[in-house]
């Protein structure tokens, strides 16, 4: 579980540094999108073993409520809550409900299905001044959508939720937490997941309360 959780968190603070280059312009963004797609010899061996981590981490996580429900069969007739946050009694549920949202986030943006990115437009098709695929426009013209970019926000919480204690946990399962300096980790994990938080949000925000990128749109003749 914790070495999982260590994997698909670095992948997480990747995924939104690459996001992030959209707000540094079309170019910019549609290229790194380039480089990606164009390195199949890359990009697919890391897509399955992100499908390895994460269908392992879901393993670890029932595996571990498996045995947790086995070694107390019996509820507690009273039972008061002195450490556990309400993060931590709910990591397999936030968990799932983001493995929900992962699927309908690679459908949308990577599969690129139209009938699900609400817009009746076809993401396939886009296609910027240099040839290549328009990242930049897809992802303004899919967060426009209000519902689209309140499930992405909804889900953005539950991963803050479940990194604020996961991420914790995750240094006290690998021996590298200490009472020592216990409170520091506890601090960073949720310092760690605000940031997170607020970085990958910033973008549907950004799009559907402040119109970033509905210039271009305009230029391109894609907003309605």
């Amino acid at each position: 579980m914790a070495v999982t959780g260590l994997a698909l968190f670095l992948f997480v603070v990747a995924h939104l540094i690459g996001n992030l280059q959209i707000f540094l312009g079309w170019e910019v963004i549609n290229r790194y999108g380039h480089f990606l797609q164009s390195n199949l010899e890359l990009i697919w061996p890391a897509r399955i073993g992100l499908l390895v981590l994460v269908l392992l981490h879901i393993w670890s996580a029932i595996r571990l409520s498996a045995e947790n429900k086995a070694a107390r069969p019996q509820p507690y007739a009273r039972q008061e809550l002195v450490a556990a946050s309400y993060a931590s009694r709910t990591m397999l549920m936030s968990g799932l409900i983001i493995l929900a949202f992962i699927i309908y986030h690679l459908l949308h943006f990577t599969v690129l299905v139209p009938a699900i990115n609400l817009t009746g437009k076809n993401f396939e098709t886009f296609v910027d001044a240099k040839g290549n695929h328009d990242i930049f426009a897809m992802l303004v013209i899919g967060f426009r959508n209000p519902w689209v970019s309140g499930f992405y926000i909804v889900a953005m919480f539950l991963l803050f939720l479940h990194l604020g204690h996961g991420v914790s946990a995750m240094f006290q399962s690998l021996g590298w937490k200490s009472p020592a300096y216990a409170p520091l980790i506890d601090k960073f994990a949720q310092m760690v997941s605000w940031l997170i938080f607020l970085g990958y949000i910033s973008i549907p925000i950004s799009i559907l309360v402040f119109h970033y990128g509905g210039d271009y749109l305009t230029t391109r003749g894609l907003l309605q």
